[in-house]
């Protein structure tokens, strides 16, 4: 009995242990609950972010970690609503503001020296001497040749307010030592359209690369110019077009469309439908119109594109658009950065919704284009296939198909010819690009007798000389060819070598007439034209 009881009290003293450190525990947590302050918070998110900034062990760059979360936040939206940072803000938006404020050269970072490849006529740096062709070696008393430096890096040390100053130290061929410039920045133009001139006497070609602030004003200064040059048919090339500001799509279809005509609406969940309808008589209504789209015609460009082939107005010549067709709305942020949310979709005359579908793979969604070649829509109309729920029909009683991007009327598929593999190869891996601008850089002096366009496409020829010279940097690159590959691509070097050497003397006015004549899009949109 007592050894029992002895067991009693020494069972009882372990539960009263157990009960009184369960005890205490619990009232050490109340403590610590009750003692924690109230957070003031509108969501979760708030909420864990001060207890990281108040509890966590180490100390936290809480900036960085917002960032962060809001960039997976947007990610998990859609592809298109992104998050853009205060550092980011300028240069995703000046693109589109029509004009930024900075020196006025264009460049390319070349054996990693910054080489001036174009200097902008009228443009503060062509007013203090600055050609084509130098390199800038300082920029205020810094180093910038030989730092591996950056794109960005340099965007970020020539623009600046207008005003203000920035001192370069420039090497130019054939002087000994440096040369120094103090440039003052100023506001510098960006244009939407590439070229406008006139392919023959009666068709003209203008060639939009973005739909920013200033496009619809260009575009209409460039159809008065080409109209008084005898326009009567156009060419309207947007081809690699991603878009831009629906406004100006809208005011440019306007131009070909009667008064009245739905050009495109907008719906979401949120968002109510709107429309947009042409509002006046523009002055390219009843001219016959060839435009031009690939898989890099993006939103703004669909936009055009779906609202002339619904309303059947002129002819879509190409291959099939990217299919961006969701809208995003910029909203600023307090900081600065800012995000974009999509909020509605963009939706065709006919009621066909431009956007391809997204099942929530931004991987799948992201590597669609490489999709197309692999499944041979590139390379024949016949490999695209619409379910007929996707049919829907024009005015006039033409059939057009919905499930993401406009098809065209006139599909031009890519030319499939194993001889070029070689050619191709060395244009598509930047050797052809590379040996144009060494060849300008070094007989700049030369080159520079030629004054227009015509004097230079009439009077200069791609020699056996250059070609070979070409052939041995892709060698050196590790890229041979056979005989036959190689006379395959003497044939087309001449045309695109000279295009790009072109390009290089008098910019985008150069190079487009040069190259028509190897542009199959180009070529059909000629004969659409022609026939009509």
């Amino acid at each position: 009995m007592e050894r029992k009881n002895g067991s009693n009290g020494f069972l009882i003293c372990v539960l009263l242990g157990v009960i009184i450190g369960t005890l205490t525990c619990l009232i050490s947590q109340d403590v610590m609950l009750k003692r924690r302050p109230k957070v003031i918070a509108t969501s979760k998110f708030d909420e864990v972010m001060y207890y990281i900034n108040n509890m966590y062990v180490d100390t936290v760059k809480a900036d960085d970690l917002e960032e962060e979360a809001i960039v997976a936040m947007m990610e998990e939206l859609d592809p298109h609503s992104q998050y853009i940072s205060l550092e980011e803000f300028n240069t995703v938006n000046d693109p589109l503001l029509g004009s930024f404020e900075g020196v006025g050269v264009q460049f390319r970072i070349v054996e990693d020296t910054i080489a001036i490849v174009n200097v902008i006529k009228g443009g503060p740096s062509e007013k203090v001497g600055i050609l084509a062709g130098d390199r800038f070696v300082y920029v205020d008393d810094s180093l910038v040749a030989g730092i591996k430096i950056k794109n960005e890096g340099v965007m970020r040390l020539l623009k600046g307010p207008k005003g203000t100053k920035v001192k370069v130290k420039v090497f130019r061929r054939g002087v000994a030592d440096l040369l120094e410039y103090t440039i003052t920045r100023d506001v510098i133009p960006t244009y939407s359209i590439d070229v406008a001139y006139m392919l023959d006497d009666e068709i003209g070609f203008i060639k939009l690369s973005k739909f920013s602030a200033t496009t619809y004003k260009e575009f209409v200064n460039a159809a008065k110019k080409l109209k008084k040059e005898g326009m009567t048919k156009l060419v309207f090339d947007l081809r690699g077009n991603a878009g831009g500001y629906l406004h100006e799509a809208v005011d440019i279809a306007d131009e070909f469309l009667p008064k009245g005509s739905l050009v495109v609406f907008t719906e979401g969940r949120i968002k109510p439908r709107f429309t947009y309808f042409a509002r006046k008589h523009g002055q390219l209504e009843n001219m016959p119109v060839v435009v031009l789209i690939d898989g890099g015609s993006a939103s703004a460009s669909e936009i055009v594109a779906g609202a002339l082939q619904d309303n059947d107005c002129g002819t879509i010549v190409g291959r099939r658009s990217f299919g961006k067709g969701l809208v995003q709305e910029q909203i600023m942020l307090s900081d600065g950065s800012a995000i974009r949310v999509t909020v509605a979709r963009y939706y065709t005359p006919t009621g066909r919704c431009i956007q391809k579908p997204f099942t929530g793979d931004r991987e799948d969604y992201l590597f669609e284009s490489y999709d197309r070649y692999e499944n041979g829509e590139l390379f024949s109309a016949d490999s695209v296939h619409f379910a007929d729920s996707l049919k829907y029909y024009t005015p006039k009683g033409k059939v057009v198909y919905g499930g993401g991007g406009i098809m065209p009327d006139v599909y031009v598929p890519l030319v499939d010819d194993s001889t070029q593999y070689y050619f191709n190869k060395i244009v598509n891996l930047g050797f052809l690009y590379q040996y144009a601008f060494d060849y300008c850089d070094s007989h700049r002096q030369e080159l520079n007798k030629y004054k227009t366009v015509a004097d230079f496409d009439r009077s200069f020829h791609v020699t056996d000389a250059m070609f070979n010279a070409l052939v041995k940097l892709a060698e050196a690159k590790g890229v041979k060819g056979n005989d036959q590959e190689k006379r395959v691509a003497r044939k087309e070097t001449d045309i695109l070598l000279k295009a790009y050497i072109a390009r290089d003397l008098f910019g985008e006015e150069g190079f487009y007439p040069i190259y028509r004549s190897m542009d199959d899009e180009l070529q059909k949109a000629l004969e659409v034209l022609k026939s009509e």
